[in-house]
């Protein structure tokens, strides 16, 4: 018990300075470009199992990242997302409900983007609007993971190859939008963010080719799970005639893409970085003393 109490007392004392400056006067003022911010939202994403002009069914993300302003109105930022996009034949609006095809996938993206604020970003960080617009847009890497369940079980699709493609589940994603940052107090802000990624790649649901592959063609012929899986018709209508050419599978003309939106809460780190920070400009001014 005293040693757990001396150990207390010990974390306490080595973080005093922190805590009392944190508290101080200089602490609000002291200037900061750097910012932290975690958050979540919403996902979906448009697609072959997706109604055409609509967006999937909604499901969730969370996000973590850092932003650095480099000028008043200009910053660049690092995001990290896991979100989770879904979609299924079953809401489909036309013929395609008979093609019963559906997936979920849990992906993750990292993004580099660079944003442009409406209203300037002051030296004195805490002197800043109440409210500012931005836009943004920028590069990421995407990895996707498309499954689907049979009979009670989960199957992940790319390894099965279920068109005969054997595609890459990390691809490149092209995010663009815009957000609104919210003042809450000198160190914080509350951020409403919403963007678009356009993709390269039309699988984020394992759908593209227009006509189902042959069957006997697939990974393991045409009585595995990847022929089963490639074609689910018959799981709805037994008598539904099959086979290679026979009805459209996908559209490979248009790629894939899908929408973030997410409420961020952001914290201004205590110190600022560049060749206009305070701390630069104490090294140069010894430097030139010497």
């Amino acid at each position: 018990m005293l040693n757990s109490v001396k150990k207390f007392i010990f974390v306490l004392v080595a973080l005093s300075p922190f805590l009392c400056e944190a508290q101080s006067f200089y602490a609000i003022r002291r200037p900061r470009n750097i910012t932290v911010y975690g958050g979540t939202g919403i996902a979906t994403y448009t697609g072959e199992l997706v109604n055409p002009n609509q967006l999937s069914k909604v499901r969730y993300n969370i996000v973590v990242g850092a932003e650095y302003l480099f000028l008043p109105r200009f910053s660049v930022k690092a995001d990290l997302t896991w979100f989770r996009i879904i979609g299924s034949d079953k809401y489909a609006n036309d013929d395609r409900v008979e093609r019963n095809l559906s997936f979920f996938s849990n992906n993750q993206e990292l993004s580099v983007q660079g944003t442009v604020h409406l209203m300037k970003e002051p030296k004195q960080f805490y002197k800043r609007s109440r409210v500012n617009l931005y836009a943004f847009a920028g590069v990421g890497m995407l990895h996707m993971n498309p499954k689907t369940e049979y009979n009670g079980k989960k199957y992940a699709l790319a390894p099965l190859e279920t068109e005969g493609v054997n595609y890459s589940r990390f691809q490149m994603s092209l995010p663009y939008g815009f957000g609104l940052k919210i003042y809450l107090n000198p160190l914080h802000n509350i951020i409403l963010e919403g963007g678009y990624r356009t993709t390269f790649t039309d699988y984020l649901d394992d759908i593209s080719i227009r006509r189902y592959p042959k069957p006997a063609d697939l990974k393991g012929g045409a009585t595995s799970i990847t022929a089963k899986l490639s074609d689910r018709r018959r799981e709805r209508d037994p008598d539904y005639p099959t086979g290679s050419g026979v009805g459209v599978r996908g559209n490979p003309k248009n790629n894939d893409g899908y929408f973030l939106f997410n409420v961020k809460y952001q914290y201004y780190l205590p110190f600022e970085i560049g060749p206009s920070s305070e701390q630069n400009k104490f090294y140069k001014k010894k430097r030139r003393k010497r």
